[in-house]
C-alpha cells in the first residue's frame, strides 16, 4: 500500500500542533487552561503508550 505524505504526516503535525496549544495554554492561562493544557500535553503521551503497550499482530 502506497501512502501520501499527508496521510503519512496527519498524525505527527496533529500532535504537535496539540503539543502547542497546550504549552501555550500552561503558560499563558490559569483555571480552566490548566486543564486544557493536561489534556492536550496529555494526548501525545497517550498515543505514545497506546502504541508502545499494544501487542504485535500473531503471526502465522
Amino acid at each position: 500500500m502506497i501512502r501520501t505524505r499527508a496521510q503519512i504526516w496527519r498524525m505527527p503535525l496533529l500532535l504537535a500542533v496539540l503539543t502547542a496549544i497546550g504549552l501555550v495554554a500552561a503558560l499563558l492561562g490559569d483555571g480552566v487552561w490548566d486543564l486544557v493544557s493536561a489534556v492536550t500535553l496529555g494526548a501525545p503521551v497517550a498515543v505514545g503508550a497506546w502504541h508502545g503497550l499494544r501487542r504485535a499482530p500473531a503471526r502465522r
